[in-house]
């Protein structure tokens, strides 16, 4: 079977409502007792998409394990954003075509996620990886248990262009039984100039909030301390349906008395007073802030289509600091973008002097076939970008030691997730403002919400112990 992305179909926009469609499980022995694998790239919402695959693949009677050698199928779940991400699938994919020939000939292995959203992805897996079996897109993950239920000799690629409908009743294998990611709304319709999320994921479509507030008094239910709100601009949620705002389901989903409310990705466009307000009135939404810039000029944010300035982004970033207590903020940036200069560099760098960032994700510009910066002038050399990110990079690792030194000799409470990967007699968890801490605790104390003193500090960790205050 052959359904195949376009990326000119998949920029279509309409005023319509998304539909709202309520998925049943499909459960079978089928494959009872067989094992998958799945790797995953990217965001946050692939993760939690590989949630969901577990999920169903385990309705089919499939057992996770580790490695692609233990395996009877490998799934890939896919990200688009650059161009690395792309080498590295293909680099992994190398390893399951060995593992297929050389050792397991039944192997089935499956693409999904961003990149099966792209044309040329999918026509190079047909023209050079035919030993690919199954390729599904973000659309259409409900088709993975029909693909293999129904699996057949030829690749079967199923990937829609479309602007993507909203889908409840999803059943979830989590990862974590201590913290969650809930959706509350899908795709994106700000088509920032870089950025191939729209035509990836779809039109922005959110849930409605009483199905949101369902899942999350579950979790409640279950036990979870803390829950993510995710989207791809998450604070634009409600806009395209006649629901609450954004700031109103924060404030409903901390009255469900959950311990702790985080939120990510946000865009300063959408990022209202309201929301501030909300933030700083309930204790259990967490003091952090993910904030994208991605420039420092205002130049270069008009070119990425970000729909800010740069003042107007300092002005939101004072507020947010003068009205939430003790906030963390950390950024995204890109350097090298087409047309860049070096006083549009410079530019970037004097908002990092400016905001004094907890952390930030660095990258150079990376163009994305099929959006408007893949076609503007690029005339800056790769040297000149690396320098740059180089330079910044500097910079906000300075910041980010600063912004954790402040937390030297102080108690500060942390959320103990598990085993530390650092030292293994540890437990590592996550304070309210999202710093990572490594705490001489027994592990009795998992899933707990504990006071740890902080007793040393590095620029991307801490160390602590737990105290009785």
């Amino acid at each position: 079977m052959k359904n195949l992305p376009n990326m000119k179909d998949a920029r279509k926009r309409t005023s319509e409502t998304s539909k709202e469609i309520f998925l049943s499980n499909n459960k079978s022995n089928k494959y009872k007792g067989n094992k998958y694998y799945i790797r995953t790239y990217g965001c946050q919402m692939n993760v939690h998409d590989s949630e969901e695959i577990s999920a169903r693949l385990e309705n089919l009677g499939f057992i996770k394990v580790e490695t692609i050698e233990e395996a009877d199928i490998v799934i890939l779940n896919t990200c688009a954003i650059r161009e690395n991400a792309h080498d590295k699938l293909y680099g992994f994919l190398g390893r399951c075509k060995h593992e297929k020939e050389a050792n397991n000939p039944n192997l089935i292995i499956g693409i999904c996620g961003c990149m099966a959203q792209e044309e040329s992805v999918v026509n190079e897996l047909m023209k050079h990886h035919p030993y690919v079996d199954i390729v599904f897109g973000t659309h259409n993950m409900f088709e993975l248990e029909d693909m293999l239920l129904n699996k057949m000799d030829e690749q079967d690629i199923r990937v829609y262009s479309k602007e993507g409908e909203v889908y409840e009743n999803i059943e979830y294998k989590r990862d974590s039984n201590i913290k969650a990611w809930v959706n509350i709304q899908y795709g994106c319709d700000k088509f920032c100039t870089y950025c191939i999320v729209p035509y990836t994921r779809g039109k922005q479509r959110s849930r409605h909030s009483k199905e949101i507030l369902k899942e999350v008094e579950c979790l409640v239910k279950n036990g979870y301390k803390e829950v993510t709100l995710l989207g791809q601009n998450v604070n634009a949620y409600g806009k395209d349906i006649d629901d609450i705002s954004f700031a109103n389901l924060l404030e409903e989903v901390a009255k469900t008395g959950i311990p702790r409310v985080r939120f990510v990705t946000s865009h300063p466009w959408d990022f209202s007073d309201d929301m501030i307000s909300t933030i700083a009135k309930y204790d259990n939404i967490m003091p952090y802030i993910h904030l994208p810039l991605q420039s420092g000029s205002s130049r270069i944010l008009k070119l990425m289509g970000r729909r800010y300035t740069k003042e107007e982004y300092i002005t939101l970033f004072n507020k947010i600091k003068n009205t939430i207590k003790n906030v963390a903020i950390t950024t995204d940036i890109i350097v090298g973008f087409p047309g860049e200069t070096e006083e549009d560099f410079n530019e970037t760098l004097e908002v990092v002097n400016t905001c004094k960032y907890d952390g930030a994700f660095t990258f150079i510009y990376s163009p994305r076939e099929n959006t408007p910066a893949a076609k503007m002038e690029d005339d800056t050399p790769l040297k000149v970008k690396e320098d740059r990110l180089h330079k910044l990079n500097e910079l906000v690792n300075k910041y980010s030691k600063e912004a954790n030194l402040k937390y030297d000799n102080k108690v500060v409470p942390v959320l103990l997730e598990g085993v530390s990967e650092k030292d293994e007699n540890m437990l590592m968890g996550y304070t309210d403002t999202m710093k990572l801490v490594n705490v001489k605790a027994d592990k009795k104390y998992i899933g707990e919400i504990v006071n740890v003193k902080i007793t040393s500090v590095k620029s991307w960790s801490m160390d602590g112990e737990m105290v009785n205050e």
